[in-house]
C-alpha cells in the first residue's frame, strides 16, 4: 500500500511566464500527517493547494495523489471526491440558497441517501455550533458564520484528506477555538495554510515555509501528532 497520500515532484507554476510563483516545489503528505504551510502573501500557498486538486495545472513537474499520477482533468475527479478543500474565501464555496442545502450538496453528489445526508447535515452543523442554522439564507450570514458553514460543507463529505486555506480567518476567538478543537480531534491527514503560527504549532507536527517558489521544512517532524480514531462503520 502506498504510504504517501500526496506527492509533488519539482512542480513549477506561474500565472504567466514572467511571473512564476512556484519553482521546482517538492512536497509529501503521509497518512494522518498534519502539515502546516506558511509564507508571505502571493508566495503561492493557495496555488499549491489548487494544483493538488487539479483546479490549476502546473507548468512542469508531477502531481501524484493517492498513489496515482494526476495529469488530465478526469484524473482529478476521484481526488475531489476524497479530498476536502476549504477555500480562503467562503463566498467561493457557498452557492446554495440555504445553509442545509450547501452542507448537503457534497454528500448528495457522493451518492449518499437523503436520509443519511440529513443526519450528516444535522451532526456537522451541531459540531460547529450551528444547530438551528439549517434554513438560514446563506448570503445573509455574517463573514464568520459563512466561514463556519463553508467548513461544514467540507466536513459533511467525510473526506480522507483536508486542505485548509486559512481555516480561522474572520472568526472571533470563541469560534476559532471551536474550529481548532474540532480539527485537533479529526483523524484525517491535513495540509493547513495559515499565517497564524501559534495555531500551526498547536495542530501541525511538521511546518513548512514557501519562499521564493520553494518549500523549506523549518521543523522536521519528530513524532506524529496523536489523533483520535473514529469508527466510520
Amino acid at each position: 500500500m502506498n504510504d504517501v497520500l500526496v506527492r509533488l515532484d519539482r512542480v513549477s507554476f506561474g500565472y504567466s511566464s514572467e511571473r512564476m510563483v512556484l519553482s521546482g516545489c517538492n512536497l509529501q503528505l503521509g497518512p494522518h500527517e498534519r502539515v502546516g504551510l506558511t509564507g508571505s502573501n502571493g508566495s503561492g500557498k493557495t496555488s499549491l493547494l489548487k494544483i493538488i486538486v487539479g483546479l490549476v495545472r502546473p507548468a512542469s513537474g508531477s502531481v501524484e495523489v493517492f498513489g496515482v499520477p494526476r495529469i488530465r482533468e478526469r484524473d482529478f475527479h476521484e481526488v475531489r471526491q476524497r479530498v476536502g478543500f476549504l477555500f480562503q474565501d467562503a463566498d467561493d464555496q457557498l452557492f446554495c440558497p440555504t445553509v442545509a442545502e450547501d452542507v448537503a450538496f457534497g454528500p448528495l453528489n457522493q451518492g449518499r441517501s437523503r436520509s443519511e445526508v440529513r443526519q450528516l447535515v444535522t451532526q456537522t452543523l451541531e459540531s460547529l455550533g450551528l444547530a438551528g442554522y439549517e434554513d438560514r439564507i446563506t448570503y445573509q450570514l455574517s463573514g464568520g458564520e459563512k466561514r463556519l458553514v463553508a467548513l461544514a460543507t467540507v466536513l459533511s463529505m467525510q473526506p480522507e484528506v483536508l486542505f485548509l486555506d486559512e481555516p480561522t480567518t474572520g472568526l472571533d476567538e470563541e469560534a476559532a477555538e471551536r474550529v481548532m478543537g474540532i480539527l485537533e480531534n479529526l483523524p484525517q491527514a491535513m495540509l493547513i495554510v495559515s499565517h497564524d503560527r501559534p495555531q500551526l504549532q498547536r495542530i501541525a507536527a511538521r511546518r513548512l515555509t514557501l519562499s521564493n517558489g520553494q518549500i523549506v521544512d523549518q521543523h522536521p517532524q519528530q513524532a506524529s501528532v496523536p489523533v483520535r480514531s473514529v469508527d466510520r462503520s
